[in-house]
């Protein structure tokens, strides 16, 4: 026979509400007595019934997470670490990928809407007028992104831009390329305006090469261009665009770092492995999971009667292997990049 609440409650020696509370509720439960319910409940083999308590309270225990494209490693951490802190309140989390479709995008988050108490917005690809109509329908929390209103994580990829280009006029880079992300991508915007005030600062000359596709075939396709620029270095908008770049450099007959220095961002695993492993950006992409997470469950407990939340995570440059000094050979500024 099944385990009922009051099979909890008299074994707690609690009132049936009391349990449900704990459940439902717990920040109104004592930590005393709050504890020996989900004791007792774990003990006896409890799970509460989702769909009465739902009933109940108003409330489904389930979150929406929504991602531009789950195939890009830098987003299984976040989502791993979301659904972690998520399960740790007693929460679900749905996970939906929209493909870098905007369009797709705005369907998968008035569908879940209906089905969760609220959404977690990864990299969006939403115009900010939409995902504001959008708001008052559910409680949102947007990671790497700045929408009027809302709660955001960001992880501070300027930060670290500053760091790469300081990296690489370090090594005597003076002409150095910028690979931009798809239009429309906030931290594609946050990366221009980093470089482009790192590039002043450090006295070398940016180029900004894009928009691009946020993956592989986004540096292959940029590798032409870069190879005819005259740029020793390259800053791209991610790891996998990192990738692309690189082969699409060999393919042409051009050696990172020998006649090109290659920096990413992410520090993804696929960063790690390839040759030569890539220097690249570290996002970090675990915390951004869990903080988003809570300050979702926060915003979904207080309405909006606080004001909404920011969170900016430090990032930093990790050097490997595809960054290297200027070749200096007969006084020469920089190398000759061959097409």
């Amino acid at each position: 026979m099944a385990v009922t609440i009051r099979d909890v409650a008299r074994a707690s020696g609690v009132h049936v509400s009391t349990v449900s509370r704990t459940f439902s509720a717990p920040h109104l439960v004592n930590a005393e007595t709050r504890n020996r319910v989900l004791a007792v409940a774990e003990g006896l083999g409890y799970r509460p019934n989702r769909a009465a308590r739902a009933l109940t309270t108003g409330r489904t225990h389930n979150l929406g997470l929504i991602v531009a494209d789950i195939a890009n490693p830098f987003f299984p951490p976040l989502i791993k670490a979301a659904q972690a802190q998520a399960r740790e309140r007693d929460y679900h989390v749905f996970v939906a990928d929209t493909d870098e479709d905007p369009v797709l995008e705005q369907e998968l988050i008035e569908m879940l809407c209906k089905q969760v108490d609220g959404v977690l917005l990864c990299s969006p690809r939403l115009s900010n007028r939409v995902i504001e109509r959008l708001r008052a329908q559910v409680p949102f929390v947007v990671v790497n992104r700045r929408v009027k209103g809302l709660a955001t994580v960001l992880m501070d990829v300027g930060q670290g831009v500053r760091a790469a280009v300081g990296h690489l006029a370090g090594l005597g880079h003076r002409r150095v390329a910028l690979l931009s992300g798809p239009a429309g991508s906030w931290t594609s915007e946050e990366m221009h305006a980093a470089a482009t005030a790192a590039a002043a600062e450090f006295g070398v000359e940016l180029m900004l090469q894009g928009p691009n596709e946020p993956n592989e075939q986004g540096g292959l396709a940029a590798a032409s261009a870069v190879a005819g620029s005259g740029v020793s270095g390259v800053l791209c908008y991610n790891d996998l665009v990192a990738l692309g770049l690189i082969e699409g450099l060999r393919e042409r007959g051009l050696d990172v770092p020998g006649d090109v220095s290659v920096i990413g961002v992410d520090d993804s695993l696929p960063a790690r492995l390839n040759r030569p492993k890539l220097t690249t950006i570290t996002m970090p992409t675990a915390a951004a999971g869990r903080m988003a997470v809570d300050l979702l469950l926060a915003a979904v407990n207080a309405g909006d009667s606080e004001t909404p939340a920011l969170a900016r995570l430090e990032t930093n440059l990790v050097v490997r292997e595809s960054t290297g000094a200027v070749d200096r050979v007969a006084g020469a500024a920089q190398p000759s990049l061959r097409g």
